[in-house]
């Protein structure tokens, strides 16, 4: 699934249906596969506040980040 900036808006109810089939399958594979290709990921947690995503970077570091104006803003760093 061609998962590119952009495509999700364009995905079919039936698409985004298996997206989220997947997502909710997923055990955190994927996630650490990207991550160990030193690509960024986003996620979102029961106590993220509403509007936002959480990014990871492969060096772990976080960041609260909001797209609700079309581009990603930071709304703060994460500590664990």
């Amino acid at each position: 699934m061609d998962l590119t900036p952009g495509t999700l808006d364009r995905m079919t109810p039936e698409q985004e249906r298996h997206f989220e089939s997947q997502l909710e399958q997923d055990d955190g594979t994927e996630m650490r596969r990207v991550l160990h290709a030193g690509v960024p990921v986003y996620y979102t947690r029961d106590d993220t506040p509403p509007g936002c995503v959480i990014k990871e970077y492969p060096e772990g570091r976080k960041e609260l980040v909001d797209f609700s104006t079309g581009d990603e803003r930071l709304v703060s760093l994460l500590t664990e």
